[in-house]
């Protein structure tokens, strides 16, 4: 019966993807139960009713899960696959499935975790896909061409070698990534590997075809707890000047850019220069999540910045409910100054015990 869920999350944050999706799901009138276990690296949603998962899987916003990396719906699982076969069984679960048409497929993905134990099945689904896929186009699956958009993506989520979950995902509404992670490559001249953090949150949050519009050599920047630069890295990369607020040394490579100042200042106490518009404030400190969420208001309220990406920390336990205080905190401050705002945050691939927040100033009034 198709009336699951399977999100894929972090390893260790199982208990914020089943405690979003059942809220998310309650919220719309659906229930069900996670299946929960530590470690795996994703959370099974079973609905009471049928035909709900395919229902949750287009009605919530994919980009408002803060923690879950995927979305597909699936079918009970396929166990004790013959290692002479596989692919017949996977073909009949499909066939079985009556709330959509197959030809409206656009891809297949065979995935597994992104664990451990789990990384060493990523061998075998590369190869399996092959004939897998050869097998699916000459049921007259994979074909769909009219609205990449529009379509589904198939997904195999192997737990086994002889084991693994038959689904979609609707191509509107979930992550464009294999796996849902983003592979992005370290650029060798950047000052620390937290450069990625930033790069794929500017992926994540801004559209592509938005991006020169919002992130170019017209706009000054400010990164609050630079050094060593990893985030002012990827704000002089796309042309803006950037003020580098932090009393530890930034690498000599961005000196050499001329498009930055850096400003030995202690990062909650800076303020942007007179006569400076600034677009855009980034911030990746180390500290407590409500004090950088009070931070970021003050700049937003002020008017000291459009638009801003940041991260917070997160506790070891009650992870989820710590986001939701500090977002709402955050929403409240802003909507008590009548400031209209596009708020969106993530668990990224290159985050760990952190999420990233994204806010837009959209209007003041």
């Amino acid at each position: 019966m198709w009336n699951k869920l399977v999100l894929y999350c972090r390893n260790g944050f199982e208990k914020e993807v089943a405690a979003e999706i059942s809220e998310k799901a309650s919220g719309l009138g659906v229930f069900g139960f996670a299946r929960v276990q530590e470690n795996q690296g994703y959370v099974i949603f079973e609905c009471y009713q049928p035909n709900e998962a395919d229902r949750l899987a287009q009605e919530i916003p994919f980009n408002q899960l803060i923690f879950a990396r995927q979305m597909i719906v699936v079918s009970d699982l396929l166990s004790d696959l013959s290692l002479e076969d596989r692919i017949s069984p996977i073909i009949e679960q499909y066939q079985q499935m009556t709330t959509l048409s197959l030809k409206q497929s656009t891809e297949l993905w065979v995935e597994t975790a992104d664990t451990n134990e789990a990384k060493a099945l990523l061998t075998f689904c590369r190869k399996f896909t092959v004939p897998l896929r050869q097998r699916m186009k000459k049921q007259g699956w994979l074909n769909f061409q009219e609205s990449q958009k529009s379509g589904i993506t198939l997904h195999i989520f192997f737990i086994k070698s002889n084991a693994c979950y038959v689904g979609y995902s609707y191509n509107r509404n979930h992550s464009a990534y294999f796996m849902g992670i983003p592979r992005l490559k370290f650029p060798s001249d950047a000052p620390s590997r937290s450069t990625l953090k930033l790069e794929e949150a500017i992926n994540t949050f801004i559209p592509r075809e938005q991006e020169q519009k919002r992130l170019n050599d017209t706009m000054l920047g400010v990164d609050l707890g630079a050094c060593p630069g990893g985030w002012t890295y990827q704000l002089v990369k796309r042309g803006l000047f950037v003020y580098a607020v932090d009393h530890g040394k930034m690498a000599a490579s961005l000196h050499d850019t001329g498009r930055i100042e850096h400003c030995a200042e202690d990062g909650f106490r800076f303020q942007p220069p007179k006569r400076k518009k600034i677009q855009w404030l980034v911030c990746d400190m180390v500290e407590q999540p409500s004090r950088v969420i009070m931070l970021i208001a003050k700049w937003l309220t002020l008017g000291w910045c459009t638009e801003t990406i940041f991260n917070l920390k997160l506790p070891m336990k009650k992870r989820y409910l710590e986001v939701q205080q500090c977002l709402q905190q955050l929403e409240n401050a802003l909507s008590k100054k009548g400031i209209q705002f596009d708020l969106q945050a993530k668990h990224l691939y290159h985050d760990r015990e952190e999420i990233t927040v994204h806010v837009r100033i959209m209007d003041r009034t």
